[in-house]
């Protein structure tokens, strides 16, 4: 699969100065971490699962993880299973006769339903990437990746596992320090398992009886922004210890009332004529969700979870490398020794040392999202993309 493959392609010629690698399940973990993009959550009760699973891929989505956890009611758990495991044979089969399917991962409640799952599902576990462990912590997640490697060795397909931040523990400051510390030691253990951490901000948020509002970005919330805060300072680390954290969900997708003015700059849309587009981002929130990603990448977070296909294609335009921000990595990736220089664009100082790890990682979201050619802005990705 490729992101934007969607795309027509003389349009793509225009869009792209490096355009987006190829890659698949059996890619390196640090490509796939990053190639994640915007991972849409589906309930795994959805009777269609499986032309759910086809829809999104020609949609443009790259990831998408089916769950069995909160958002389905616990009496409804065993209906839930059986539907997971012959929608995934429909998709599976039709997969073999050569429609696309996004990486797929299955969101569990305990680690007993892994084994269980990976038998239940026979060949159709191929098509499975990994496992989504809920409610993470070091005095359970042991049991949770055991799991997977065990269903590793059954299926002898690799499968790799995504851990939650979302327990009480993690969210609650005076146990937080010590449980992120826990996971990181074991997470390090695992580190060939672990593809990326994931943040709940939803049952964070939950811990404080608070609900974020489609006006305000989670930065905004107080008691949650430090969470995050604290997860990508102990597991997002740049010295090689930590791991890729994605961006926590965007749960809106339709307007309600407005408090404040929409967070979309007309002055960009207009020059793209693209005004129409612009009302119907805000019409929808999902100029919210544009904020809520650029937040998300200035904070160390890469991807995003979404529970709406309308969402994927605002993340994906927004991971997109700008030329500028090409430029500006390639010369800092170039100098050895150290020292600064005015960018390319003559509008910041490129430091070679202490941007260089910011320049490492933005190389590697170039290979998976592109680099956008000269001139090319976010709001002609995201219309072509399939802003709504």
């Amino acid at each position: 699969m490729r992101h934007f493959d969607h795309i027509e392609s003389r349009r793509r010629k225009h869009l792209f100065h490096r355009h987006p690698r190829a890659f698949d399940r059996h890619d390196d973990p640090a490509v796939l971490a990053v190639a994640l993009g915007a991972t849409l959550y589906s309930p795994a009760v959805r009777p269609a699962l499986a032309e759910d699973v086809a829809k999104a891929a020609r949609r443009g989505v790259t990831s998408m993880v089916l769950c069995l956890e909160d958002s389905i009611a616990d009496e409804d758990v065993p209906a839930a299973e059986a539907n997971l495991v012959a929608q995934l044979s429909r998709a599976h089969a039709a997969h073999a006769a050569g429609t696309d399917a996004p990486l797929l991962f299955v969101r569990v409640r305990t680690a007993e339903q892994i084994g269980d799952l990976a038998c239940r599902l026979g060949e159709a576990a191929e098509l499975v990437s990994g496992f989504v462990l809920p409610k993470f912590t070091a005095a359970g997640g042991d049991a949770f990746l055991e799991a997977v490697a065990e269903a590793q060795a059954r299926t002898g397909h690799r499968l790799l596992a995504m851990p939650v931040i979302e327990s009480q523990q993690a969210v609650y400051r005076e146990t937080r320090s010590e449980l992120l510390q826990d996971v990181a030691r074991l997470l390090a253990k695992h580190r060939e398992r672990v593809l990326a951490v994931r943040i709940g901000a939803t049952d964070m948020s939950a811990a404080y009886g608070l609900r974020r509002p489609p006006d305000l970005t989670i930065y905004e919330i107080g008691p949650v922004a430090g969470v995050i805060s604290d997860v990508v300072n102990i597991l997002g680390r740049a010295d090689g210890t930590g791991f890729v954290v994605t961006g926590p969900v965007w749960e809106y997708f339709s307007a309600g009332e407005r408090m404040f003015k929409p967070q979309l700059r007309q002055s960009p849309f207009d020059a793209q004529q693209a005004a129409p587009l612009r009302q119907r981002l805000i019409t929808s929130d999902l100029d919210g969700l544009i904020r809520e990603v650029h937040l998300d990448k200035a904070n160390g977070l890469i991807g995003k979870t979404v529970i709406h296909p309308s969402h994927v294609a605002a993340v994906h335009a927004l991971s997109v490398v700008t030329h500028e921000e090409y430029c500006d990595a390639s010369d800092i990736l170039g100098w050895n020794g150290g020292g600064a220089m005015a960018s390319v664009y003559a509008n910041k100082m490129n430091e070679a040392k202490p941007h260089r790890a910011w320049a490492e990682r933005l190389m590697l979201r170039a290979q998976v999202f592109g680099v956008a050619a000269e001139g090319v802005t976010f709001v002609e990705l995201l219309e072509a993309a399939g802003g709504q």
